[in-house]
Parts: structure tokens; C-alpha cells; sequence
């Protein structure tokens, strides 16, 4: 399994966000592998929800185009494993624990270490409720990514103390967006964490240009870029493996 420190510890990283068979399974897949091939140092692979209580309008529109195409977590895996035949970039599910539930924690964590994916981001499991899941994914190496905000106050050190492969710092209050202001305490939540763990730090929400992702890059141990790229793939323009590429260097560049 891919160990997500030793990918921190070597560059300031950069993870796009994607949803998974949106708008089908073949452009997930080229998605993947063009986003590898042009700076992406892990990739995000969201998985479709109906309640996707962190996620704005964009993901959520993007969930919907994938309910459309007949999207199944099992898809979702299916992607994986066609994306492996041509990239060994590592991979973390954002998914909702529901999803998790249904499919059957010791399968789906299983099934994550068949295929390589290095971690799981579920934004509704707190830290008091994820006993149970977080020692199945240990058993099979995979990662319990938490999160984090800067409201998260007195919890920060608990949460913290705890992580594995790396925390998500949530930007800012609310839903994921493109945002062109973050929060004033996100440096305070940062130095808080550091001071309890030397799990690397990733920062999302709202990040969109490659101004943002240098300065936040100077702040964190890597950032994470959703809606703005959804976005990009909800266009659908013909050249659209071309933008991914041309957007990933962009980033990749400006987080140096």
C-alpha cells in the first residue's frame, strides 16, 4: 500500500478532486490518468451521495450526473481498477459512511487495499463514532483521513493526535465552492495541529488558482482543488483531457 506521509514527505502535494462516473466511467478513468500525468500527486475520487452534507452545488450536481449514468460503488471500485492498469498514482475515497456501512466495512476496506487506494475521507464520521470502521482500515492499511476546522477548537488536539496518512484542513466555513477568501484562523488551526502531530496537513475547500495554491501551499503540506475542477468536467469540452492537463501543470507549478 502506498504510504501517504512518504508522498508528503517528499513534495508539496497537490490532490484534485474528482467524482467518480461523472459523466461515465471512461472519462473518470482518462481523468485519473491525465491528472497523474500532469502534477497530481495523489488524487481524490468522490463518491456519489445523496446526502453529501460538505459538498456545494457543483459536487452535488455532479453526484446527480453520475446517478444518471447508474453509478454503484462498485463503479466506483471498477474505476479504480481500470485507472491502476495505467497509473500507480496514489488514491483516497471521499465517500459518506453509509455508503461504507452498506457495502460492508471489512469488504469495502478489502477491497481498498486490492486496489491500492491509500485512504477514505468521510466528512459524517466523527472521531467518537469511528472505532469500529477505523480498526478494520487499519488491519488492511488503509488510511482514516480526518477533518479538520478552524471551528473545531478544543477537538483539534484529539482529532489530531489521532490521524493517519494525512489531516484535511477544511478553508473555511461550509460547503466545499470556489471561494476567494478563507479563514482568518486557518494559520492558528494549522500551528494547533502541528503541535500535536507530524501527520502532514492538506488544505481544501474553496482553493481554485494557482495564486491561492501557492499561498496556501506556503501554509500546508499539500492542497486539495474540487469544485473548480468538477466544474471544468461538467462543461464537457471536447477538449477536455487537454484542460485537465493544462490546469493540473498550473497548479503543480505554482505550489513549486
Amino acid at each position: 500500500m502506498t504510504n501517504l506521509k512518504q508522498v508528503f514527505d517528499q513534495q508539496k502535494v497537490f490532490m484534485p478532486f474528482i467524482v467518480a462516473d461523472d459523466p461515465d466511467v471512461e472519462t473518470t478513468v482518462k481523468s485519473i490518468v491525465t491528472l497523474a500525468e500532469n502534477g497530481a500527486d495523489v488524487v481524490e475520487l468522490g463518491l456519489p451521495f445523496s446526502d453529501p452534507v460538505a459538498d456545494g452545488p457543483v459536487i452535488q450536481a455532479a453526484d446527480l450526473r453520475a446517478f444518471k449514468a447508474g453509478v454503484k460503488t462498485a463503479t466506483v471500485f471498477e474505476i479504480v481498477e481500470q485507472a491502476r492498469a495505467q497509473t500507480a498514482v496514489p488514491i483516497v475515497l471521499l465517500t459518506y459512511v453509509n455508503l461504507v456501512y452498506k457495502y460492508g466495512y471489512d469488504a469495502f476496506c478489502q477491497r481498498c487495499q486490492q486496489l491500492d487506494i491509500s485512504g477514505l475521507v468521510i466528512p459524517d464520521l466523527p472521531l467518537e463514532e469511528n472505532a469500529a470502521l477505523k480498526a478494520i482500515a487499519t488491519s488492511y492499511d488503509v488510511a482514516l483521513v480526518p477533518l479538520i476546522a478552524p471551528t473545531s477548537g478544543q477537538r483539534i488536539a484529539k482529532i489530531a493526535a489521532q490521524a493517519t496518512g494525512f489531516i484535511y484542513v477544511v478553508s473555511a466555513m461550509g460547503v466545499t465552492g470556489q471561494r476567494e477568501q478563507f479563514s482568518k484562523q486557518l494559520a492558528a488551526t494549522v500551528a494547533q495541529i502541528r503541535a500535536v502531530t507530524t501527520v502532514p496537513v492538506a488544505i481544501g475547500f474553496g482553493i481554485h488558482s494557482p495564486q491561492q495554491a501557492h499561498e496556501l501551499g506556503q501554509l500546508a503540506d499539500g492542497i486539495i482543488i474540487g469544485s473548480a475542477i468538477v466544474k471544468l468536467m461538467a462543461a464537457q469540452p471536447a477538449d477536455l483531457q487537454v484542460q485537465l492537463a493544462d490546469y493540473a501543470q498550473s497548479i503543480k507549478q505554482a505550489l513549486g
